[in-house]
């Protein structure tokens, strides 16, 4: 459709601008910079980190310094961020990530959870509860349950 409205002699210079040079963006960067915000916090402000490992929507991704500009939707799950040898993880409900051509990652999210902050019994009991409430009459209660079934349920398969 696009090559229709534009025209086949401008698609082609389109292309052309849109390349990336990977020698250059190789060169300019050493490690991936991490920029993790949150509505109400910012975990990681440009800070230089090894790896992160995504739950996209196109699949868990792991996302290295010099990688192909994206723009990926995050589901619910674990966000893991490698710096060295450490690692810390992160349980996500949903958000976006966008890798930009010079190692810039940002990762925005609605909320973000140390994974040890949570209890196994107490995700279980939660979702029992959800269950139950997305059978409701109540159109409104029922979607609500469904997605915290969806994010407990993420949640409760990365606890084991």
């Amino acid at each position: 459709m696009l090559r229709s409205v534009v025209g086949k002699s401008a698609l082609k210079s389109f292309n052309f601008v849109a390349k990336r040079t990977y020698a250059e963006a190789a060169a300019a960067t050493s490690g991936l910079k991490l920029q993790f915000a949150l509505p109400h916090e910012t975990l990681y402000s440009g800070s230089e980190v090894t790896q992160v490992n995504l739950p996209a929507k196109s699949g868990r991704i792991g996302i290295l310094a010099n990688h192909v500009p994206t723009v990926e939707q995050l589901l619910p799950g674990v966000v893991e961020v490698m710096e060295g040898s450490n690692s810390k993880k992160f349980f996500i409900s949903g958000g976006f990530a966008t890798v930009q051509p010079d190692s810039q990652l940002c990762v925005t999210a609605i909320e973000a959870f140390p994974l040890e902050s949570f209890s196994q019994e107490n995700i279980r009991n939660l979702l029992t509860e959800a269950k139950k409430n997305s059978s409701s009459s109540d159109a409104r209660e029922a979607a609500e349950a469904a997605i915290q079934v969806e994010v407990l349920e993420n949640l409760q398969s990365v606890l084991k």
